[in-house]
């Protein structure tokens, strides 16, 4: 079983991740989480955990032999530049550093154009810039760029596209269950692409893009 470090593991979405990863036969999960009081919900799920901070040295979150890596932590506009562009450009730089064989970055649509968009610029300007420094390296990687976030179940169904050209919803179950599918070596390698709900399969959606 391979390794997966997540980091934002105590975020809603993170959490979603942790879950489906340790449901899988393939994968273990690793949750970095920033407090020890966060420790507990992950122990009590028989979950590894790393205690590291995005703001400071991330080296610990590698304490254990990590094969690669789901970065989907966000500081919900408190910290934009410390966490969700300078912690991203921070773990890739330790993923190099640790010969991981994949990143997979939660990015979000309209990263790729930020001064295009009419609000919440300076998130979207945080997530080009992880994103391009992500890109930049020598490291394998998915960027995953889903519509906004909601909390309706599981459709197991999505649109994807390289640039959807519309925004529109999709459910924070649907995007952990399109990062863990991601993590698979012959899975949207050196692949940055758009999700939102729709009607073809999550898989099928994935298989269109490598093949």
């Amino acid at each position: 079983m391979e390794n997966i470090l997540v980091a934002g593991a105590n975020g809603t979405t993170g959490k979603k991740i942790v879950n489906l990863l340790k449901e899988s036969q393939y994968f273990n999960p690793i949750a970095m989480v920033r407090k020890e009081e966060q420790i507990p919900y992950f122990k009590a799920k028989n979950v590894d955990t790393v205690l590291a901070d995005l703001t400071k040295n991330v080296d610990n979150a590698f304490s254990k032999p990590i094969d690669k890596v789901i970065f989907a932590a966000g500081s919900k506009g408190k910290n934009l530049i410390n966490v969700d562009q300078e912690g991203a450009k921070k773990l890739v730089d330790a993923s190099l550093n640790n010969q991981v064989k994949k990143f997979v970055m939660l990015s979000s649509i309209g990263a790729d154009k930020p001064e295009e968009a009419n609000q919440l610029q300076d998130y979207l300007k945080a997530k080009h810039n992880a994103d391009e420094y992500l890109k930049s390296k020598d490291l394998n990687y998915s960027i995953v760029r889903p519509g906004s976030l909601t909390n309706e179940p599981a459709a197991n169904k999505i649109e994807l596209k390289q640039h959807l050209d519309k925004h529109g919803e999709i459910s924070r179950n649907d995007v952990a269950q399109t990062l863990v599918s991601v993590l698979n070596d012959d899975t949207a390698n050196r692949e940055t692409f758009e999700i939102i709900k729709g009607e073809t399969l999550i898989g099928e959606a994935l298989h269109k893009l490598s093949s």
